[in-house]
Parts: C-alpha cells; sequence; structure tokens
C-alpha cells in the first residue's frame, strides 16, 4: 500500500460560548485543521490537528514530497522522515507528524479490520470517563450562554453539565482572575456535590511558585485528582510537589521523551497528561504512557481543543493505557456541532464509548467539513493568546494583572 495524497481542509466550529483561561480565550470557536490521507487501494484516513489557515495547509502539502508513495503501516520511517532532530530543531513539526500518524492507524486498521487501540495492543476498558472541564465563559449574547465569573455561578454550570452529561470529576481551569477569587470559586464547586465527586484546578502555569504553595495547601481538604500545571517550569514544579501534598500533574513541561526523563530523574511531577496531539501522536503518547507504568507514574489522557477526529485518538489513547490513573479531559462539551458522521459523540454517565469501527472508527461528514470549511473562510482565524475584551492585555508568567469579576 502506498499513500498517494494528503489533502488538509481548514474548519471553525462553533462554541456554546467563548472560553477563558490564562493565554487569552478561545473566541467563541475552534479553528483545526482536517487531513485526509489517500492511498492507492482506495482506503482513505483521518487525522486532526489543531489551528490552521494558508501557514497549515502548506505544511501538510511540503510533506507531500517525503510521504507520496510511502507505506503508511511504516510508522517508524514516518516519524523520521518528519521528525528527525536536525529538522524539528529548526521547524518542529510534532504536531504535523502527529495528524499524519492518526491517519496512518486509520488506514491500518481499516485495511486489517481491527481499531487502532488494537494496534497499540488491545484495549483494557471500552469506555473512558471525562471530568467536566469548567472554564469561565463570556456571555454569547446570541444564545444566553456564558458569563460565569462568580462562585455561584460556576457551580451552577458545574451542575448543569453534570445533568447532562454525568460528569463526577470537575475541572476548573483558572488563571483568568486573581488565585484567591479562583480559590473561593473551587471551594464552591466543592461544596455544590457529593462526596465521591473529584476536583481539579488548572491556572495554565500562571502562579508564582509561592502562590501555587500557598493555595495547594488552602485546598489540601478538597477531594482533589491532583494540582494541574500550578506554574511553569519543572523545577517550579518540584518545589511546589515539595510543600504541598496533592499529586502535581502537567501537560506543559513533560510533553517529550527527553523531559520525561528528567522529571522521573528529579521526582518533579507525579501525573504525566497525554496528549496525542503535543506528544506527537497516538502511538508516541501511548509509549510515554508505558514508561509511566513502568515508572509508577499516573497518567491521564490530555484535551487540545478536539472535534471528533481527535476525540477519537484520545479514546483509543485511553483504552490502550492500562495505568489511566484519572479522567480525561475534554473541551469537547463545550462544542455545538462536529464533522463527524452521526454528530458529537454522545456522554453517558461522564463517559464515552471507545469506538466499535475498524482504524480510528469514526468517518467524515462532507456536508459539515464544507459547511465548516465555509465559516472559517467567513470569520478567519483569531489570536488564542489573545483576550477578545481586554485588547491591550498580555500574558506574562507568574501572571499579576488578572481580569476582574463583575459585582456579585
Amino acid at each position: 500500500m502506498k499513500i498517494t495524497d494528503i489533502k488538509a481542509t481548514t474548519v471553525t466550529v462553533p462554541l456554546e460560548a467563548p472560553i477563558r483561561h490564562s493565554n487569552g480565550a478561545h473566541w467563541g470557536r475552534f479553528v483545526r485543521t482536517i487531513v485526509e490521507v489517500e492511498t492507492d487501494e482506495g482506503i482513505t484516513g483521518l487525522g486532526e490537528m489543531g489551528g490552521g489557515g494558508e501557514s497549515a495547509e502548506q505544511a501538510f502539502n511540503g510533506l507531500k514530497q517525503y510521504l507520496i508513495g510511502h507505506d503508511p503501516f511504516q510508522l517508524e520511517q514516518l516519524y523520521w522522515k518528519i521528525c528527525n532532530p536536525t529538522a524539528s530543531l529548526y521547524n518542529n513539526r510534532l504536531q504535523v507528524h502527529a495528524a499524519l500518524e492518526f491517519a496512518c492507524m486509520d488506514i491500518m486498521g481499516k485495511k486489517l479490520g481491527v481499531r487502532a487501540c488494537d494496534l497499540l495492543g488491545g484495549s483494557v476498558r471500552e469506555e473512558v470517563e471525562f471530568a467536566s472541564y469548567l472554564f469561565f465563559r463570556y456571555l454569547n449574547e446570541k444564545t444566553g450562554l456564558g458569563g460565569e465569573e462568580q462562585a455561584d455561578e460556576m457551580a451552577i454550570h458545574a451542575k448543569a453539565l453534570h445533568d447532562s452529561h454525568g460528569f463526577t470529576s470537575h475541572k476548573l481551569k483558572a488563571g483568568v482572575f486573581h488565585p484567591d477569587h479562583e480559590v473561593e470559586v473551587f471551594q464552591a464547586l466543592s461544596d455544590a456535590f457529593p462526596k465521591n465527586h473529584s476536583f481539579r484546578i488548572d491556572p495554565n502555569a500562571a502562579w508564582s511558585v509561592e502562590d501555587s504553595i500557598r493555595i495547594g495547601q488552602a485546598i489540601e481538604h478538597i477531594n482533589n485528582d491532583f494540582f494541574e500545571d500550578p506554574t511553569w517550569g519543572m523545577e517550579g514544579m518540584r518545589r511546589v510537589r515539595s510543600m504541598v501534598r496533592i499529586p502535581t500533574a502537567t501537560n506543559t513541561v513533560v510533553v517529550n521523551f527527553e523531559q520525561l526523563n528528567a522529571c522521573i530523574r528529579n521526582q518533579a511531577i507525579d501525573v504525566i497528561l497525554l496528549d496525542t496531539t503535543f506528544w506527537g501522536g497516538l502511538r508516541q503518547a501511548w509509549k510515554a504512557g508505558v514508561v509511566c507504568e513502568k515508572m509508577q507514574l499516573g497518567t491521564a489522557v490530555h484535551s487540545s481543543g478536539e472535534l471528533g477526529i481527535q476525540l477519537a485518538t484520545m479514546l483509543h489513547l485511553g483504552a490502550a493505557t492500562p495505568n489511566l490513573s484519572f479522567s480525561a479531559d475534554a473541551h469537547y462539551h463545550h462544542l455545538t456541532d462536529d464533522i463527524i458522521v452521526g454528530g458529537k459523540m454522545k456522554y453517558k454517565d461522564g463517559k464515552i464509548a471507545v469506538p466499535a469501527g475498524p482504524g480510528l472508527g469514526v468517518e467524515l461528514d462532507r456536508d459539515k467539513l464544507s459547511q465548516y470549511a465555509e465559516l472559517y473562510q467567513e470569520l478567519g482565524g483569531y489570536s488564542y493568546d489573545r483576550d477578545p475584551q481586554r485588547p491591550e492585555w498580555f500574558g506574562v508568567l507568574p501572571e499579576k494583572n488578572w481580569a476582574k469579576p463583575k459585582q456579585a
């Protein structure tokens, strides 16, 4: 089997409301690149990457010279063709590689009649549990959704998500307002649910080490899953871990094998959040999970703002990772729609079933792909690190110029 063509299409899919984070905001939509890898046997594999536009599409077109004629079963060759150290030094291609590896594993599974998780050794679970992903949101005036800033508003939002999707683990995306306000919100979330619910807070590394220690000690009484990226850097995280009795977690400072090695040597962080895009592919993230299993580190599946194709890779990763210690993240419930056949995957009791079909187990809805490609052409992209309602603001680490919540 040989690759005959690679097609990349940028889409933008609306969110229920604009979501805020320590770097800025998603302006009411996600921008993603959908990748199709075609073969001489008529099998097409699907991939997905965050971001998009002309530069992203050109990146995939530029790799055709490496990959036309490549056998999609040869994943090690694929990796070294795209991500060899010299090339990656000047042009980090990991996320491009991830999308192409997704597509090749989709092709392999369709050819062999097996699922992507079966190519990783098989599944140890048939559904993956997810945490609610709670963001401070700007109001969407068209729908009336969003606008949560105060503790009671966030608790109401969390309860609505629990009622709709069954989440029993709850994650607060912090780093927007002053830490003391966010601790108040976090406490309100804990108070709003029974004792068997668990919680996690993630300010995207916006706090100083000293603030992180103070906050971590202040929330130790809550039923925490882990304390996610309170501060920046492996040494900063190690210092926090030494002073706080909550497992620490990261998806920012351990996203490759060299960093994972340093983390283990320095006993810096407890839980590694595996992202199929950030690590450079489904198979690469699974390999990292194997290392974590042998070194007794916890793992969870991380979300980087997925549509259904990448969500499928997250589900297959969760299925094939024995040491999946915690529920996964997903932005998915914030989406209003998807580009896969059948529409959005469904949560049941806070879990999503691993796709049953061969490969990734999802197929493109061509009408939806065209609809959201046209919407991207109409709206264009946006600057992820800009806050549309704070035009003069820019993020620094640690953050001190916090947003001010509206009066209760």
